[in-house]
C-alpha cells in the first residue's frame, strides 16, 4: 500500500511556512535557465504561476485551453477576495482568517495549509493594487471590504461585481509581461489530453491541438496542473461550459491521487432554472446577502398564491415574511456559509414555501436597504449585478425581490497535493481548484480567488524550487522518448474508438442524462441507497455512452463535438468516483450532506472518531475498484466543534 507524505513543516502554526521557506532548496538565476516548467491553465491560479515564475528565470510553456487567457473562468468570480488586513478594524486577523476558513470547511482542512493562505492573504491584494487592480475605495482613500458568509468581520475586497475579471486581468497583463520577453510561450486552444511519466516523474503532456486536431508532445522537467474543478459533471452549473475535469482525471490515471471527490459546493444565491434547453445557470454574488435579505412566506397558501400568480411579493405584509436565515442563525443571519443556506433553502422548498413558478426559488429582497440607503448607494455597489439579473429574468429587482435557488458552483475536492502543492507523482503539481487543498468540505466565499492568487504568486514559486533544485542537471527531455509515444498512441486509440462507435445520442443528451442523475443521487442530500442506485445508473451511463454516442465531423480538425464527447467520458467516472467516495464517508459536513447523519436541528453531523480523514483514491485500472488511502487530519492548535452559527 502507498503511504502518504504530506510534509508538514514542524513548529508552532504560525512558524511553519517561514520555517519551511528557511530551509528550502533554491535555484540560482543561472540554473533556473536551463529549467522548463509546463503550466497548464491560465485563470488566476495558472497566468499568476505562469508569470511568477517566469519572472523568477525559469522557462514557461502554458496552455490555454480558450483562444486568450482572459476567457477563463475565473473571470466570473463577482463578490470579492480575502484577505486580513483589518482595514475596518472589526477585530480581524490572521489567525481569525484561519479560523473562519477551517470552521467553514467543517474541519476537514489541513491546519498548517489553511494558516499558510491566511497568512499570504495581505500580500496578494499588495500584489493586485501594484498591478492596478481598481478596488472599491473609502471616502478616506483606503480600500473597502464588505462582509461574507461565514464571518463576522468585513475582509472581502472587491471591484463591483466584477471582482475575478479585474484580477484576472492583473495576471493577464502579469504574464502578457512575461510572453513579451519571450520567457513564456503561450499556447492557446489547446488541451491537456494526458500527462507524460519517465522514471515515474511527470516530465511532459500530450495536448491536442483545438483549432486544426492534431496531438502534439511537449516535455519538461515539471508539470504544473491549474485546470480548474469538476462540477460540470452535474451539466447544470455556474461553470463555463468549457470548464472541465479531464486534464486532473487524467493525472489521476497516472497515478496521481484524487482527493475527496464527494467535497462540491452548492452556491446558494442563483438564478433558479428557466427551462428543458438551458446550458448552465448563473451566479447571483454571495454579496448580495450583505445588504439582500432572504426570505419565503410564513403562510403556505400564499406561497401558493404566488407560485399559481396570483400574489406578488410585494403583496406579502411584513409581518407575513418568513425571514428564515435570520430567524434560525441570529449571529451571522443572512451570512451563514454556503452549505447552510443552501441546505435552509432547500428545506423552505421541499416544505412548500417555495416560490416561482416552480415553487424551486426563494426571495432576495433589496428593499429594507434601498430604504435605509438610497437606490444610489445599492447601484453603485451592485448595480452591474442587478443589470444582469434584470436580463436575464425581465424583472426589476429594485422593485420586486430577486428569486435565487441553489447550484453546483465549485470543487473543493480535487488531486491530492502535499505542503508543498505536489502530487502524488513526483515533478507533478496542482494548484487553485485543480487541487483539494485548502477548503475541507466547504469554501467560504471570496475564497476561491485568495486560494488561486496565493498558489501561483506567492507559494508555488517556492516550493517547486526545493523539487527543481536536484534536476538542474538532467539535460531538456526529447519528445521522441517511448513513453511519448506510448501516451499518444492511447488518446489516439480513444479518440478512434469514440469516432467510430457512431451510435444515435448527442453529446449534450448523454451530459444532461449524467447531470439528471447527479443532482438526484449526490447533489445537496444524500443517502445509502440513492448513492448505491446512483453507482449503478452510472454504469448504464458509460455503457450507453460507450456504445450509442453519434460524434459527427472529423478527429483531426477542429470539432467540439468530440471535445465534449472527451470529457464527458471522464465526467461519468468522475461522477462514479464521486458516489463511492460519499458512499463511503458515512457523516455529514460542509457540503456533503448525508441524510442519516444530521443533528435534531436538521445540521450536519461530522464523525470526527472516524471520519477524520483526507480520502485519496488511488486508480488500479479500468473496471477495478480504486484504492482507498486515508490521509489523517491532525489537528493541533484547533479544538473541533459542531459548527454553530446561532450564537
Amino acid at each position: 500500500m502507498s503511504t502518504i507524505n504530506s510534509k508538514i513543516p514542524q513548529g508552532s502554526l504560525s512558524d511553519k511556512w517561514k520555517n519551511y521557506k528557511d530551509h528550502q532548496k533554491l535555484v540560482n538565476p543561472a540554473n533556473k535557465r536551463r529549467l522548463d516548467i509546463i503550466v497548464v491553465g491560465t485563470g488566476l491560479a495558472g497566468a499568476s504561476a505562469a508569470a511568477t515564475l517566469a519572472e523568477l528565470g525559469f522557462n514557461v510553456l502554458n496552455f490555454c485551453i480558450q483562444d486568450s487567457p482572459r476567457r477563463a473562468h475565473s473571470i466570473a468570480a463577482q463578490g470579492g477576495i480575502n484577505a486580513a488586513k483589518n482595514y475596518q478594524n472589526d477585530g480581524d486577523s490572521v489567525y481569525r482568517l484561519f479560523y473562519d476558513t477551517i470552521k467553514g470547511g467543517d474541519y476537514r482542512a489541513r491546519e498548517a495549509n489553511v494558516y499558510r493562505l491566511a497568512e499570504v492573504s495581505n500580500s496578494i491584494i499588495d500584489q493586485c493594487v501594484a498591478q492596478g487592480v481598481p478596488f472599491a475605495r473609502e471616502y478616506g482613500g483606503l480600500l473597502d471590504n464588505r462582509s461574507f458568509g461565514g464571518a463576522q468581520v468585513s475582509r472581502t475586497f472587491y471591484a463591483r461585481g466584477q471582482t475575478g475579471q479585474q484580477l484576472l486581468l492583473g495576471a493577464y497583463s502579469a504574464l502578457s509581461r512575461q510572453i513579451g520577453l519571450g520567457r513564456v510561450k503561450m499556447y492557446k486552444r489547446h488541451e491537456m489530453l494526458d500527462v507524460v511519466t519517465i522514471d515515474g516523474r511527470a516530465r511532459g503532456i500530450i495536448a491536442r491541438n483545438l483549432v486544426t486536431g492534431k496531438l502534439e508532445r511537449f516535455a519538461a522537467h515539471a508539470v504544473v496542473v491549474a485546470t480548474g474543478g469538476y462540477v460540470n459533471t452535474f451539466f447544470l452549473s455556474t461553470n463555463a461550459m468549457g470548464s472541465n475535469g479531464s486534464a486532473a482525471w487524467q493525472c489521476y490515471k497516472k497515478g496521481a491521487w484524487f482527493a475527496n471527490p464527494c467535497y462540491v459546493q452548492i452556491h446558494p444565491t442563483c438564478i433558479p432554472v428557466h427551462g428543458e434547453f438551458q446550458s448552465k445557470l448563473t451566479l447571483m454574488s454571495e454579496s448580495l446577502r450583505n445588504d439582500g435579505r432572504i426570505w419565503v412566506p410564513k403562510k403556505k397558501e400564499d406561497a401558493e398564491f404566488i407560485r399559481a400568480g396570483q400574489l406578488k411579493p410585494t403583496q406579502i405584509k411584513e409581518e407575513d415574511r418568513d425571514y428564515y436565515l435570520e430567524r434560525r442563525y441570529p449571529a451571522f443571519g443572512n451570512l451563514v456559509p454556503r452549505d447552510v443556506a443552501s441546505r435552509a433553502a432547500k428545506e423552505r422548498c421541499d416544505a412548500g414555501y417555495g416560490v416561482g413558478s416552480t415553487g424551486l426559488a426563494v426571495y432576495l429582497d433589496f428593499a429594507e436597504a434601498i430604504n435605509r440607503l438610497g437606490r444610489h448607494v445599492v447601484e453603485q455597489r451592485y448595480g452591474n449585478l442587478f443589470q444582469m439579473y434584470e436580463k436575464i429574468v425581465d424583472d426589476n429587482p429594485y422593485e420586486t425581490p430577486m428569486m435565487i435557488f441553489p447550484a453546483l458552483h465549485y470543487a473543493m475536492g480535487g488531486l491530492w497535493v502535499d505542503y508543498e502543492l505536489m502530487t502524488s507523482i513526483p515533478g507533478l503539481f496542482a494548484i487553485g481548484e485543480a487541487n483539494f487543498s485548502d477548503h475541507g468540505a466547504n469554501r467560504l466565499g471570496a475564497s476561491a480567488l485568495m486560494q488561486g492568487l496565493a498558489d501561483g504568486y506567492f507559494v508555488l514559486p517556492y516550493t517547486i524550487q526545493n523539487y527543481l533544485a536536484d534536476q538542474i542537471q538532467v539535460p531538456r527531455f526529447k519528445t521522441d522518448a517511448p513513453e511519448f509515444d506510448a501516451a499518444e498512441k492511447s488518446i489516439e486509440d480513444r479518440i478512434k474508438k469514440l469516432m467510430n462507435i457512431k451510435g444515435n445520442r448527442s453529446v449534450d443528451s448523454l451530459h444532461k442524462e449524467l447531470g439528471h442523475i447527479m443532482w438526484e443521487h449526490i447533489g445537496m442530500a444524500r443517502n445509502s441507497e440513492g448513492l448505491k442506485e446512483a453507482i449503478t445508473l452510472l454504469g448504464k451511463l458509460k455503457q450507453e455512452f460507450w456504445s450509442n454516442v453519434r460524434i459527427p465531423g472529423e478527429s483531426a480538425d477542429l470539432n467540439i463535438e468530440l471535445e465534449k464527447a472527451l470529457r464527458l467520458a471522464d465526467f461519468i467516472e468522475i461522477g462514479e468516483l464521486m458516489a463511492r467516495d460519499a458512499y463511503n464517508r458515512e457523516e455529514s459536513c460542509g457540503g456533503h450532506f448525508r441524510e442519516e447523519y444530521q443533528t435534531p436541528e436538521g445540521e450536519a453531523l461530522r464523525r470526527d472518531d472516524l471520519l477524520s480523514y483526507v480520502s485519496c483514491w488511488e486508480y488500479k485500472g479500468d473496471n477495478i475498484e480504486p484504492e482507498l488511502l486515508k490521509e489523517n487530519l491532525e489537528y493541533e492548535f484547533v479544538v473541533r466543534q459542531q459548527r454553530n452559527y446561532k450564537n
